[in-house]
Formats: C-alpha cells, structure tokens, sequence
C-alpha cells in the first residue's frame, strides 16, 4: 500500500519535471511575442487620467484572460482534428494586426498635424470619458485575442510530439504567464509617476537621493509611453510579417541574405496596405449613414 502511494508520488514528480522542463521551453519560443504583446498593450493602456488608468487596465488584463479561456480549448481540439484552420486564422489576425499598425503610421504622417490644428481644447463630460474608455478597452482586448492566439500556437508548437494531458498543461501555464507577467508590467510602467511623486514625497529633506530619483521617474514616463507607442506599432507590423513569413514557407533565394525582421517588417507593412486600401474602397462603395 505504501509502495504504491510512493510510486504514485514519484510518477507525479517525474511529470512536473516534464511539465517544468517544456513549459520553460515554451516560454522561450514565445519570448519575442510577449515582448511585442507588453510594448502593444502598454501603448492601449496609457492615455487616461490617473485614476482610471488601474480600473482600465484591470478591464483589459480580465478581457485577455477570458481570450485564453476562449481560445485554449478551440486550439487544442483545431490542433487535433482541423490544423489547417489554425493557419487560416493566424493569417486573417496577422492581416488585422498589419492594418492597425500601418494605420497607425498613415494618422501619424497624413492626420496628427491636422488634427492639432482643429481640435478645441475642452472639458470632456463624464459620458464622454467613459465611451473613450469603453472604446480603447474594446479595441486592446481584441489586439490581445489576436496575440493572444500567435502565443497559444507557438507554444503549443512545441508540445505538439507530447500527450494531450502535457499539452494542456504546458500551453495553459505559458498562457497565465502570458496574461499575468504582461500585464503586472504594463501595471509598474504606467504608474511609474505615481510611484515617482511617492518618492518625492518620502522625507521632507530637499533634493535628497530620492527627490532626485522620484523626478527622473515623473520626467521619463512621457517619454516611455511615446516610445512605447512607437514600439508597439513596429510590433504590430513586425508580428504581423512574421505570421505571414511562417504562412508562406517560402522565400526566395535573393532574399535570404536580408535578415528575418527586416523581411518581417516589409511584408507587415505590405500587408497592412492592401488591408487599407480595401478599407478605403469599402468606406466609398458603402458611406456611413452617419
């Protein structure tokens, strides 16, 4: 009896093992999407008042975490019985994520100085703020199902040769480290001034050690934020022409000297043009009713 309740233990030890070994492989494979997932999601959840900036990112960080629940189990079983749908899906995302960053680039260089000049400083109601809200959180937590699907298969790539039970495991523990990791970062970068202030606050001594580092910490965050944004854009492209790359299999032999992420970022941002240009026909052939 107590032989048996022993080899128990060791059979589940030796899974664990298993389980800890492949997760951390996993979790290397999709080092590079997560990195691009933190630089997107920390440009989705800046840009609201202070106050409101936890409250948002905990609607987003739940709307990703309801992603993973949703989208586990369809890849398990697509996995099992219709691979061929996984590509299909990823391609369709990959073309959506290529859309919003050349977008992004075309307001920056076509929009933004237009926009300066017309709009009206004004004080935005209470309504109004919310439907900003509601709306960036709705756009983020769909930018994220769509990483959040590239995370999935990559890490389920590499436990594709193991039982289904270990494949479970595997890929749902990179997915909580997807979701928690992400997101606790996203968190810490965009109260960096709060913390700041904090710090600045700590004694009454004037221009003391953490005076001076509380400041730097106010001084730098719009400057993270910015550059998280441009980050996040390249990010977009860059995961996009990869998804595109990996769907191809194929490039031609006076293109393999060029290095992956310059192919990557070339076919993202050929993508997402012939997304806009499509966009834009569409808008025409069937105007707003607005």
């Amino acid at each position: 009896m107590a032989s048996g309740f022993f080899a128990i233990l060791d059979d589940v030890a030796v899974l664990l093992d298993d389980v800890s070994a492949m997760a951390k492989m996993a979790t290397k494979k999709t080092a590079g999407i997560l990195g691009d997932d933190l630089a997107v999601n920390a440009e989705k959840a800046s840009g609201f008042a202070s106050k409101r900036e936890l409250p948002v990112l905990w609607a987003i960080s739940k709307g990703s975490l309801l992603n993973k629940i949703i989208i586990l189990p369809i890849a398990f079983l697509l996995s099992a019985y219709f691979p061929v749908a996984i590509n299909v899906i990823l391609v369709l995302g990959g073309f959506f994520l290529a859309f919003e960053g050349v977008e992004k680039i075309i307001e920056f260089f076509f929009h933004s100085k237009h926009e300066k000049v017309a709009t009206v400083e004004k004080v935005l109601s209470e309504e109004e703020i919310l439907k900003f809200e509601k709306s960036k959180i709705k756009s983020a937590i769909f930018t994220d199902f769509i990483l959040s699907i590239e995370i999935v298969i990559i890490a389920l790539g590499t436990v594709l040769d193991q039982p289904l039970q270990k494949q479970i495991i595997v890929v749902s523990i990179v997915a909580i480290i997807a979701t928690v990791g992400v997101y606790g970062i996203v968190a810490l970068i965009i109260r960096m001034d709060e913390f700041g202030m904090k710090l600045i606050n700590l004694n009454e001594q004037d221009n003391s050690f953490s005076d001076k580092i509380g400041r730097v910490l106010v001084a730098a965050l719009p400057y993270v934020i910015k550059g998280l944004s441009v980050l996040g854009t390249i990010a977009l492209i860059t995961v996009a022409g990869g998804i595109f790359m990996h769907a191809i299999h194929y490039v031609p032999e006076p293109l393999k000297n060029i290095p992956s992420i310059v192919l990557e970022i070339v076919l993202g941002l050929l993508g997402g043009l012939i997304v806009v240009v499509f966009y834009e026909l569409f808008k025409k052939i069937f105007p707003s009713k607005k």
